[in-house]
């Protein structure tokens, strides 16, 4: 019996890899495909049910959160949860079964996903609390991005996630600073007003400039005092002017990222106007947009 080929393992995306298979022969290799794969009619058809499986269990959760539908259908939403748990336990050892290294599947996103999605509900015999987390079954769904061939543009996902990481430290500054002004602003008013007005204090004056500064306004703390609502207009001010700042920081970075990322635009910007100097010009410009001068033509 010829024996199927070995895949080789892929990075698909940042958040799956592709894993070996145990075997490349028998029901290891037939589980394998029928799990990882999503290209045939029964690897799609197991995606599917498993969808459907995890929108169900999460429905039951919903619905036990619910005091008029738990007292009425309590036993058979518990029987259901423990179904779905049991059924998810079952596919999460199948999954470290058919791999060639179940510990590289165990610490991968999907493999933590997994696992997390079946703890609550063992958890629950120790503390009962814990079964509404059974709901982080949902992210499980991510696995509809496969289905539908989606990774394929995790290119694109790879840009934003760059831009994002190299944003970080002008980031980081950024809250640093808000945090420092909240610190202030939270002294400045647990002193101008005082327990009175609510303002009991230092970190109940922070809670208070956190919700002013993000412009939401709960109203349950506010300021009585004159000097107190000249404070908070000026809070209010700032927020509204920093709201932009990590969109400004984020955006400049996906903008360079993409320069990088497209060939085309690393050419332009070394391919400028000899009359006037302009660059940015479209790649099939031959004339400049500023002076109609004829453009050096693009090298290779």
């Amino acid at each position: 019996m010829v024996e199927a080929p070995q895949a080789q393992p892929r990075q698909r995306n940042h958040f799956e890899k592709e894993h070996h298979p145990a075997t490349t022969a028998g029901a290891r290799y037939y589980w394998y495909r029928l799990i990882f794969h999503h290209d045939g009619q029964d690897e799609r058809n197991f995606d599917l049910w498993l969808i459907l499986a995890i929108l169900a269990s999460v429905g039951v959760v919903l619905l036990d959160s619910v005091p008029a539908v738990r007292a009425r259908w309590h036993g058979v939403l518990y029987a259901a949860e423990w179904f779905f748990t049991l059924l998810f336990t079952a596919e999460y050892a199948l999954r470290l079964w058919v791999v060639r290294k179940p510990l590289r599947y165990a610490r991968s996103f999907f493999g933590i996903i997994d696992l997390l999605a079946i703890l609550p509900t063992f958890l629950s015999l120790l503390f009962p609390a814990s079964t509404s987390l059974t709901v982080i079954r949902a992210l499980r769904l991510l696995r509809v991005f496969r289905v539908l061939k989606l990774v394929e543009y995790s290119s694109e996902a790879g840009v934003l996630i760059e831009a994002l990481l190299r944003s970080r430290r002008k980031i980081f500054v950024f809250i640093a600073t808000l945090l420092t002004i909240v610190v202030i602003f939270g002294a400045l008013m647990y002193v101008v007003e005082g327990p009175e007005n609510g303002f009991t204090s230092i970190p109940t004056g922070m809670y208070w400039a956190v919700v002013t500064v993000a412009t939401v306004g709960f109203g349950d703390i506010a300021p009585a005092t004159t000097l107190g609502r000249f404070i908070t207009s000026g809070l209010i001010l700032i927020g509204y002017s920093l709201i932009v700042v990590p969109t400004g920081i984020y955006t400049a970075e996906l903008a360079s990222s993409l320069r990088q990322a497209d060939p085309n635009t690393r050419l332009l910007d070394n391919r400028g106007c000899p009359e006037c100097g302009l660059e940015g010009h479209d790649p099939e410009a031959h004339f400049c947009r500023c002076c109609g001068q004829r453009l050096p033509v693009p090298m290779g």
